[in-house]
């Protein structure tokens, strides 16, 4: 699906926009038989690159649309920035961030750093998706480190668009059905991870080329010594951590280009996730779902 035409008129992302306004609350799906319903989060934040990168609405929508069908999970999302009704974190078991990171990370402005922690300390999961790993240095950091594993840290880790080849997938639920693949995203590495780092288990792992090593990177455009010295190390593009205190968390560097839920693997691996940081059983073949054009299409940013 990679050759897809992605023109869209503004009166139909309007149209889009406001229909996805009206269902972002929870989609009830049947209960499983003799298990709890669980309930997840997805918040996107608000359009900040220009079409088809960042397209934060677009991709939480399409991923809600995929996991409406999952017996067993209540899927809530969040369109535009944070959500404005508090409810919708109401008996949640994983909030999901794709949102931009950094000093303008939405999950860190106000009183929500205090809110996320008293959800964590439940045993809530929580993941995050591209540019929402980027957590400035400190407290807060160390804070993220903590809940999902590992997070990336400006002028340390580095965000290049190359191309790796995930061909040697570890035996875990999030990789149940997920075959090798491979795709063209801005894909960070060299992460800060938590100090008590075997806590911490790599999922799509690859060895960027000497190439790739010494840039131009995204920004900062590098390159960094201490990347260029690390030649022919594996570097996690995504990862998973279970916490002490039950909860569940996971990084996905990848989904600069929203062209990438497309690929059927590069979106399972995701859905997978979201499951397992819900405490949600993953299916042996993973989390099946189809895309077409129209659904591709369905929430972008008209520029």
């Amino acid at each position: 699906m990679d050759s897809i035409g992605y023109g869209i008129s503004r009166r139909e992302i309007l149209g889009l926009a406001a229909g996805a306004a009206a269902s972002a609350g929870a989609m009830k799906i049947p209960e499983r038989k003799g298990a709890a319903v669980r309930r997840l989060l997805l918040i996107a934040g608000t359009q900040s690159h220009p079409p088809m990168m960042h397209e934060y609405n677009a991709g939480v929508r399409l991923l809600k649309q995929c996991l409406d069908t999952v017996p067993g999970l209540e899927t809530r999302i969040a369109l535009s920035g944070w959500p404005k009704d508090d409810s919708l974190f109401d008996g949640v078991n994983a909030v999901f961030l794709y949102m931009d990171g950094g000093t303008r990370h939405y999950a860190l402005q106000d009183d929500r750093p205090a809110k996320l922690a008293a959800l964590m300390a439940k045993g809530v999961g929580l993941g995050c998706c591209h540019y929402a790993v980027e957590i400035p240095d400190g407290a807060d950091a160390k804070r993220f480190q903590s809940w999902i594993g590992g997070t990336y840290e400006t002028n340390y880790s580095c965000n290049p668009v190359w191309t790796p080849a995930f061909s040697d997938l570890p035996k875990h639920p999030i990789t149940r059905g997920v075959k090798p693949f491979s795709v063209e995203d801005e894909w960070y590495f060299n992460m800060r991870f938590r100090d008590d780092g075997a806590r911490v288990t790599p999922i799509l792992t690859a060895a960027p080329s000497d190439k790739v090593r010494k840039g131009p990177y995204v920004s900062p455009r590098g390159p960094y010594d201490h990347i260029i010295a690390a030649t022919g190390r594996k570097e996690s593009m995504m990862w998973a951590t279970e916490r002490p205190d039950g909860g569940r968390g996971f990084g996905f560097t990848g989904a600069h280009y929203h062209r990438n839920w497309a690929n059927d693997d590069f979106r399972k691996v995701v859905l997978n996730a979201l499951l397992w940081i819900a405490n949600h059983d993953v299916p042996k073949s993973g989390v099946e779902s189809k895309v077409t054009e129209d659904d591709m299409k369905r929430g972008l940013y008209a520029g």
